[in-house]
Formats: C-alpha cells, structure tokens, sequence
C-alpha cells in the first residue's frame, strides 16, 4: 500500500491557524469533516448565532475533531486521532468585532513522505504575514486533496 503525508492547513485570508502533518492511505480521497463539541461542519456553511455558537468557537471550545473519510478503514484520520508533527498551534475564530463575516478554511494537502516542511522566520513571528499561495509553492502541495470552510464573525455582533 501507498503512503502519503498529508498535511492539514486551518486558516483565513494569509493568517494560519495550525499546521499538522500526518500519514494516510492512497485509497481514495472523500472530503473533510469538522466536529466542535456541538457543532458538526460537513459542508460549508456560515456558524449560526443561536446556542452562543460563535462564542464558544471562538471562546470556549479547543481544536476541533477532524475526519477524513478517504482515510483507508483503520487509519488515525478517519478515526479523528490526528497524529504528527504540529508545526503551529490551532488557534481559534476570532474575528475583529464589526468586521463582518470571516471565512475559516480547512485544507488538506498531498505530500511525498520524505519531503521536509517548515516555517520561514516570518512566518513563526506573524501568522499575519503567513502567505498561503508560497507556502503551496515553495513545498510543491499543488492543489487540496480536500477543503470545507464555514463563515462566521464576532459572537458580539
């Protein structure tokens, strides 16, 4: 069986929110899901007000859960038991109050098992200055395996 590294990118606009690698298998490829403890994002949608929702993802609720249901039966991904190594923290939706709604991407990303990544300095310092479109560049990822992302905006607004 073929082994890939997959790489898992959570974040918005050039921001990044965390950076994990991981091994999965070749067979097939389905698309992401995202688990909150009362929040399931299967496909795209925007975080409702109601429940406090978007409080508690900003606020309250830790890295969520993430399937992958390509993972081959048995896999850690398609159990949701991320494994790797975590080149950033997962930082939660925090989007700036009155600024509207905020797009929160998930992307996983196919990579040769023996080909390193990393982060720049600048990249480190400032998740501000982290540029999405090089980093896919400079470790050759081309394009998602899969994506799902969910808007959302202040839980004051």
């Amino acid at each position: 069986m073929f082994k890939i590294v997959i790489y898992l990118i959570v974040g918005w606009t050039a921001a990044l929110f965390g950076f994990v690698s991981m091994v999965l298998s070749e067979d097939g490829y389905g698309g992401l899901e995202v688990i909150y403890p009362e929040l399931d994002v299967d496909h795209c949608l925007i975080i409702p007000k109601g429940r406090e929702v978007r409080e508690k993802v900003s606020t309250v609720w830790k890295a969520p859960q993430i399937y992958f249901s390509g993972a081959h039966k048995g896999d850690a991904l398609k159990k949701g038991q991320i494994q790797g190594t975590t080149l950033t923290d997962y930082h939660p939706p925090t989007p700036p109050q009155k600024s509207g709604f905020h797009r929160y991407q998930f992307m996983l990303f196919e990579q040769l098992p023996d080909a390193p990544v990393s982060l720049t300095g600048r990249e480190k310092s400032s998740r501000g200055k982290w540029d999405l479109q090089d980093f896919i560049t400079r470790f050759d990822l081309g394009e998602p395996v899969a994506t799902l992302q969910f808007l959302t905006q202040n839980y004051k607004d």
